[in-house]
């Protein structure tokens, strides 16, 4: 006698009794799994560095010594108020500039307004060290305008004006994004009540892009404090702290002291972190479904001058960028300036010639595809699961973590996590693997934030219809929720291989010599003195990220704009 197989559904039915649907127990274990891996990546080599602190070289306990020893030592003590010092400065720059050419970008009627945009966002495809080089070939002790700032520019000078360029895109993307939201009925409200222009400038558009001010100078503050490109190559004898972090551990070999600065290099990065959650926790919205969009209106004057003040912008981004590229190409500066494809040869200033090059791409390839899947796999099962508030608020606390540390500092997590001889995982370190990890660990935060502002424009109905259907909730995934989400899928994986192509703070700990990365030999061969040779490999990672970008471009428009055609009307 033949039992009868008891339907799929069924299933379910036992489990609802028992408490849990299957459905609900597939995601809360994926949560759960979710919680483990950014535990793995993100918590335990941070608390690895919190250890080390207070350890010393043999590794035994001394509690405060080490701490006790930085503040004592005026020497480590003024780096960090040089870090701070520039910090303030580059952003008190950075802010009104990006300012007035993101009210350019969304307030004014601009001839050539995508090309202003295209230009703003060069700097966000180089290394850090790229405007240092550039910067060295116009104001050095050899430069072409040497003497022209009044002194060299090695030092504070020269870290602050190479990082007004490397941070400006960042401040630009958000200030436009705060300033396209503005209702226009609230402009025509004060034009009928006669206020100036002056005045509602005043009372209605500063107010309204406060908040984004606000995160603007934040996140430039987090992005000085902690860059280790730019002051590696033109801050000369000006001590911060991301190059301390680097002499105490390769230099000097102290690992205590170098976790003592990182803990140190943490602190301003994880208060300013702590500001921005507390300000967009007050932010309310601005466009309301009432709303009516504000379209700029032609003013000629207005135009004109905004118009001048972007290109003369524009030309400065372009001017550091030419330089470099300009550099990369002589054969050897300032005394033979006849043009040179030889510095593109990179097996003759290091070992790995063109290889690193390639790990680069090999390594960007492995983080966006790694990193997508599990940023929007893990931001789905977070914010689609019901229930399970505490597993889920753990895994949002991690998530959000990796925005608030340095890159140097996770780097130096994962030597003393990945590279402790009890660790399991101990064979990953000095490989590929660890270098795609350390990338998606340090970027996870947008590309979860990304993913979870894409999954939370998506109508629930969709799951409760598929709930209701018995279609299991790993298949309404696949078929309808990646689907919706492909383009906000797409910018993760480009966010990711472009970060991952430039960064060098997190990974300058991290690489073996068959792994070094193009970013890492490019701060190996400046600091050899072969700056044409930097340059060039710098700009050969422009031309990359910008390709890719270009390529992610054109699929938005063309490919995307086929798969995804039940969004137009």
């Amino acid at each position: 006698m033949t039992v009868a197989a008891a339907p799929p559904h069924a299933t379910r039915l036992r489990a609802t009794r028992v408490g849990l649907s299957l459905d609900d127990l597939v995601m809360r274990l994926g949560v759960v799994a979710l919680a483990v891996v950014l535990l793995v990546i993100v918590g335990l080599p941070l608390w690895s560095l919190l250890a080390k602190g207070f350890e010393d070289r043999d590794g035994q306990f001394v509690g405060l010594a080490n701490f006790v020893a930085y503040f004592s030592t005026p020497a480590l003590f003024d780096s960090a108020l040089n870090s701070i010092a520039v910090a303030l400065v580059a952003t008190l720059i950075v802010v009104p500039l990006a300012f007035i050419y993101a009210y350019a970008l969304t307030r004014a009627v601009l001839p050539l307004r995508w090309l202003f945009q295209g230009i703003s966002l060069i700097p966000v495809f180089a290394p850090s060290l790229l405007p240092g080089i550039a910067l060295i070939y116009l104001f050095g002790n050899q430069g072409f305008f040497k003497g022209v700032l009044g002194g060299p520019i090695y030092g504070f000078d020269g870290i602050a004006i190479a990082q007004v360029f490397y941070c400006f895109p960042h401040a630009t993307l958000i200030l436009v994004t705060a300033l396209a939201t503005a209702d226009a009925r609230l402009y025509e409200a004060a034009e009928v009540l006669g206020a100036s222009r002056l005045r509602t400038f005043f009372t209605v558009t500063l107010p309204g892009a406060k908040y984004g001010l606000i995160s603007a100078a934040l996140v430039v503050f987090t992005l000085v404090i902690t860059d280790f490109g730019i002051p590696k190559v033109i801050g000369g004898n000006f001590n911060v702290l991301a190059t301390d972090v680097y002499k105490q551990v390769i230099g000097q070999q102290n690992f205590s002291m170098g976790a003592v600065v990182g803990l140190v290099l943490l602190a301003p990065a994880a208060l300013a972190f702590v500001v921005d959650r507390l300000v967009q926790r007050k932010q309310v919205a601005l466009l309301t479904a009432r709303a009516v969009p504000l379209i700029p209106r032609p003013q000629l004057g207005r135009d004109a001058l905004l118009t001048g003040f972007c290109t003369l912008v524009a030309f400065g981004i372009l001017a550091i960028l030419g330089t470099a590229i300009w550099g990369s190409l002589i054969k050897y500066w300032p005394y033979n300036l006849s043009l040179t494809l030889d510095n593109y040869d990179f097996a003759k200033f290091d070992a790995n010639g063109w290889d690193s090059y390639f790990n680069s791409l090999q390594m960007a390839v492995g983080a966006a595809v790694v990193g997508t899947a599990l940023m929007f796999v893990g931001a789905w099962l977070n914010e689609k699961t019901r229930g399970f508030h505490v597993m889920r608020g753990v895994v949002q606390f991690l998530a959000f973590l990796p925005m608030a540390v340095p890159g140097l500092v996770l780097g130096l997590g994962y030597i003393f996590f990945f590279n402790a001889p009890n660790n399991p995982l101990n064979f990953l370190y000095a490989t590929m693997a660890i270098l795609v990890v350390n990338t998606v660990a340090h970027f996870y935060t947008v590309g979860h934030l990304t993913a979870t502002t894409a999954l939370k424009q998506i109508d629930p109905e969709f799951e409760s219809v598929s709930a209701s259907l018995k279609v299991p909730v790993w298949r309404t995934f696949a078929r309808v929720t990646t689907p919706i989400c492909l383009p906000a899928v797409l910018d993760i994986a480009i966010y990711l291989f472009v970060n991952a192509m430039t960064t060098v703070s997190s990974v300058i700990f991290l690489y073996a010599p068959d792994t070094k990365l193009a970013s890492v030999a490019a701060v190996n061969i400046e600091e050899a003195g072969t700056t044409a040779a930097a340059a060039a490999l710098c700009i050969v990672i422009v031309i990359t990220s910008a390709a890719v970008k270009a390529l992610h471009v054109l699929a938005d428009r063309f490919l995307l704009g086929r798969l995804q055609a039940w969004r137009r009307r």
